[in-house]
């Protein structure tokens, strides 16, 4: 028996290679499969099943690629209904994989279908439970994804999730392997762990989830502070659902070289974007006009599937090399309409004596210089709210990333204002100014270190929100007067 975890740092995304006597099974592939094909070549196997563990909201999956390749069926759990074929499994239904067998435990709760797969080994003990999103380490799959359309409110599917848990996984023997679908950082849970595999006695002793006295205390837990999904969550789960175009065929479009001129005209299309995915320190000092920054080094794929509408063609700049990466972790997260890339990059822009935008640096010092003296001056912050309240300059306005395409929060923004935005450390704060600068907004500068420099800069006054809820726990502990 042979397990592999194949991790994709940028997703927070584990997919799963098992094998035993050279038969094979790949659980929740990504869109690009040919890891999961040379590892079964190298290893002399036959991949004979796909399983997925759900409808997956924050990837495309590679079940229809892979099956394409493999012939191997593809697999779900009960109460599945999917736009292509295959095999809705029933609860407890068994699949053997060589001298091992693979059992279909059905988990209700983060989506209907949910499904975990119990690996048992030759002797038919349990030994490894992938558990897709039903189960983390540290937490467990957020229960508000999967409700439009079924009539269940996150509280229903909460109540499903605990009794999933309570009949299917926490009866397992101690030692069995927790496998999970997504380790820290993924949003398809609200706190994470840092590892990406565990056991069902540690899940047990240390998942807050897992610690809950009863139902009621257990949807309590699950339900409060979830953070808002990113927008293109529902995207990715319908095409997976529906099924979608094959990888080839997305990277045959999109793998165009562009001279700067062909790129230009390309650009004045319509309904055409420009995503640049070089260094934020490179973007900064100068870029395609209208170009908006993702940088290959940060959260790509999903700050890309949070900012770039999905009915936009795309056209992307990159370091000379890395565009096949590029487009591929573009269509990890749903973008189909790549139309080619600047050939000879960002270089050979300049070199044609093409016009050139650019983003102004400043340090936390002078922004603290400023800051007392212009009257005009907006300090534009683009963290998350929880962030903001912990700590923020005094009188800074909040606009988290994604809100920046919202007409309405952007109307607080004056034509006049001397904009001065920033993150929690820099990549997300360069992803703002390029939005902006899109939307016409020229006077902006971008502070460096975003707020990490900025609380280190003593002449910079900050604020802490306290909530009204704070502030009631606050008045609640201070001594009655008589």
């Amino acid at each position: 028996m042979y397990i592999q975890q194949l991790y994709t740092g940028c997703l927070s995304e584990a997919a799963y290679y098992i094998e035993s006597e050279g038969e094979a099974a790949i659980i929740d592939p990504m869109r690009d499969t040919h890891a999961y094909s040379e590892l079964a070549a190298q290893r002399g196997a036959q991949i004979k099943y796909i399983f997925e563990t759900h409808f997956h909201a924050d990837f495309i999956s590679g079940h229809l690629d892979l099956q394409k390749a493999t012939g191997a069926p593809i697999i779900y759990g009960p109460q599945t209904k999917a736009g292509f074929d295959v095999e809705v499994a029933s609860d407890h239904q068994i699949f053997p994989l060589g001298k091992c067998m693979i059992e279909v435990l059905h988990t209700p709760g983060h989506t209907l279908e949910s499904t975990c797969y119990l690996l048992r080994d030759e002797k038919d003990k349990p030994h490894a439970l992938f558990t897709g999103d039903t189960l983390f380490v540290g937490d467990v799959g957020r229960p508000d994804l999967a409700q439009k359309g079924a009539e269940l409110t996150k509280e229903d599917l909460a109540g499903m999730l605990y009794d999933s848990l309570q009949s299917k996984i926490v009866t397992l023997p101690d030692d069995v392997l927790v496998y999970p679908a997504h380790g820290a950082g993924s949003s398809c849970g609200k706190n994470l762990g840092a590892t990406t595999y565990s056991t069902i006695g540690e899940q047990k002793q240390t998942n807050y989830a897992l610690k809950a006295d009863n139902k009621t205390a257990f949807i309590k837990a699950v339900t409060a502070d979830l953070p808002e999904p990113p927008s293109y969550f529902p995207i990715n789960a319908a095409m997976n659902k529906k099924g979608y175009a094959s990888l080839e065929e997305v990277l045959g479009r999109a793998m165009q070289p562009l001279s700067p001129k062909d790129f230009q005209l390309a650009a004045k299309q319509p309904d055409t974007w420009i995503i640049d995915t070089r260094d934020k320190e490179m973007f900064t000092q100068g870029f395609v006009p209208g170009s908006v920054f993702i940088g290959l080094n940060g959260r790509f794929a999903e700050w890309a599937g949070s900012m770039i509408p999905f009915d936009k063609k795309l056209l992307v700049v990159t370091d000379p090399g890395q565009e096949n990466e590029a487009m591929t972790r573009l269509a990890r997260v749903g973008f189909d309409k790549m139309n080619g890339y600047l050939d000879g990059g960002f270089e050979a822009w300049q070199k044609a004596g093409l016009p050139v935008d650019m983003i102004i640096d400043v340090e936390s010092d002078e922004l603290a210089m400023d800051l007392p003296f212009d009257q005009h001056l907006l300090v534009l912050d683009v963290r998350k709210e929880t962030e903001f309240d912990a700590g923020h300059v005094a009188d800074a306005v909040n606009i988290p990333l994604p809100q920046l395409l919202d007409p309405i929060r952007v109307a607080a923004i004056e034509d006049t204002d001397n904009i001065y935005i920033h993150c929690q450390s820099g990549y997300r704060s360069v992803i703002g100014a390029s939005i902006l600068k899109k939307q016409g907004f020229h006077n902006l500068r971008n502070v460096l270190g975003g707020y990490k420099a900025i609380e280190q800069e003593s002449k910079i006054p900050i604020a802490v929100t306290v909530t009204e809820e704070q502030l009631k726990d606050d008045q609640d502990d201070q001594p009655k007067q008589d």
